[in-house]
C-alpha cells in the first residue's frame, strides 16, 4: 500500500509527468533525493511509469474497442500476442479468463484496422466470438485521470506544479533550464541552438494536428515519458535542443499529454470490472456526464453498438462493487441494460509494453 508521500508523488506526476524531481520535492516538502528514491522504488514495486501519449482528438486515428471470447487454453497466449502489437492498448483478461478486451488504434481510412479486426483475429485458433465497437467519445479517462489518484495534493500544491506556472524557465526556451533539467544536454547545447532547429525534422503540421515527425517523438515517449532529452534525441535523430523545443510546443498546444501507469492494487483496489451499458441516444450524454463524476470509475466512454456506454470500475472488494452497481449505478434509471465483466489482469496499459516487462494491474483504459 502507498503512504502519503507515495500518493503525493503520483499525484504530482499526473499534473506534470516531466516535472523535475527538485520541483516535486519542493512542493512535497522533502529532499530531491527522497523523491528520486521513492520514484525508483515505486517503479520496481508498483509498476509506476510515466508515458507520453497523443491527445485523442488530434491523432488522425480511430480507436476500436475489441472483445474476444476464446477457449481458456488459448486466451492467455492470444492476450500476450495482442499486447505486443504497437497498435493496441489496455489489453485485459476478463470474465474468468475467457474474454480478452483491447483497444486498437488505426488510421480512420487505412487497411490496418481492417487487417487486424477482420483478418488477423478470425484466423487465430481458439477464438469463439469477436466484437468490435468504435469509440466515439471519452468522458473520463485519457488525459483525465482516475479520481482516486488525485486526492493527495491541495489546490496550492497543484498550482505550483502546473506546467504553465514554469513556462518562463521551460527548457525549450532557456538553455540554462535545459541543462539543469537534463545535465547530459549541457555540453551539447548553446544559446543559439534553440532557435536553429532543423526545419526538415519539424515537418509541417496544422495547429491542431501531429506531423509524421511528431509521431516519432511520441513513440519514444510511449516507452518512457520522463526520458531525457539525450535519449529522445537519439530516438528521433534530432538535436536535444530541437527535441526540447518541439516537445514544449506540442504540450503548449495540448497535442500530447502524460499519463501515469501504476498498479491499482497499490491503492487498495482488489476488484475491477468492465461495465457494458445500454442507454437511449437521447439520454447518453446526460448519463455519461453523471458517471464521469463517480469516484468508483476510471473510464467512461461512448461507443457504437447495442451496449453504447463503457465504463471501468475500481473497487476495494466485491461487496463494494455490488453496492456501487445496486445503489449508485442502479439509481440511474436511464440505463436499460448492464453487463458486468470482472477484470482478472491487465497485460498492457496505455504505453508501449515495457522493454523489461513486469506483471501489471492497470487502473483504466
Amino acid at each position: 500500500m502507498l503512504d502519503d508521500l507515495d500518493r503525493g508523488l503520483i499525484h504530482a506526476l499526473h499534473i506534470d509527468g516531466r516535472a523535475p524531481f527538485s520541483r516535486i520535492a519542493e512542493v512535497l516538502g522533502v529532499s530531491t533525493q527522497t523523491v528520486a528514491r521513492r520514484y525508483r522504488r515505486l517503479r520496481a514495486e508498483a509498476g509506476l511509469r510515466v508515458v507520453g501519449l497523443p491527445a485523442p482528438d488530434h491523432t488522425g486515428q480511430a480507436q476500436w474497442v475489441v472483445r474476444l471470447t476464446a477457449a481458456p487454453a488459448a486466451s492467455q497466449a492470444l492476450a500476450h500476442a495482442l499486447a505486443r502489437r504497437p497498435d493496441t492498448s489496455w489489453v485485459k483478461l476478463a470474465s474468468g479468463g475467457t474474454e480478452i478486451f483491447a483497444v486498437v488504434q488505426a488510421p480512420h481510412d487505412s487497411r490496418l484496422s481492417r487487417s487486424l479486426l477482420l483478418h488477423d483475429i478470425p484466423r487465430t485458433s481458439g477464438i469463439t466470438a469477436v466484437s468490435a465497437q468504435l469509440l466515439l467519445h471519452t468522458y473520463l479517462g485519457g488525459p483525465t485521470a482516475w479520481h482516486g489518484r488525485l486526492q493527495a495534493l491541495d489546490e496550492r500544491q497543484r498550482e505550483r506544479l502546473a506546467p504553465r506556472a514554469h513556462a518562463a524557465t521551460d527548457p525549450a526556451t532557456d538553455p540554462a533550464a535545459l541543462a539543469a533539467t537534463d545535465p547530459a544536454a549541457l555540453a551539447a547545447t548553446d544559446p543559439a541552438s534553440l532557435a536553429a532547429a532543423d526545419p526538415a525534422s519539424l515537418s509541417a503540421a496544422s495547429p491542431t494536428s501531429l506531423s509524421a515527425a511528431d509521431h516519432g517523438l511520441i513513440d519514444a515517449l510511449r516507452h518512457d515519458g520522463r526520458a531525457g532529452y539525450a535519449e529522445l534525441a537519439a530516438a528521433t535523430g534530432w538535436s536535444q535542443a530541437t527535441v526540447a523545443r518541439r516537445l514544449a510546443d506540442l504540450r503548449a498546444r495540448e497535442l500530447v499529454f502524460f499519463d501515469v501507469e501504476v498498479q491499482a492494487a497499490a491503492y487498495g483496489v482488489t476488484t475491477q470490472a468492465l461495465l457494458w451499458m445500454t442507454v437511449a441516444p437521447a439520454h447518453l450524454d446526460q448519463v455519461a456526464t453523471a458517471l464521469a463524476t463517480h469516484h468508483e470509475l476510471a473510464v467512461v466512454a461512448a461507443t457504437t453498438g447495442q451496449t453504447n456506454l463503457l465504463a471501468h470500475a475500481l473497487c476495494s472488494t466485491p461487496a463494494d462493487l455490488h453496492r456501487y452497481l445496486t445503489h449508485r449505478l442502479g439509481a440511474l434509471d436511464r440505463i436499460s441494460a448492464l453487463e458486468t465483466a470482472p477484470v482478472l489482469h491487465t497485460l498492457k496499459a496505455a504505453g508501449h509494453s515495457p522493454r523489461h516487462p513486469a506483471p501489471y494491474a492497470g487502473s483504466a483504459p
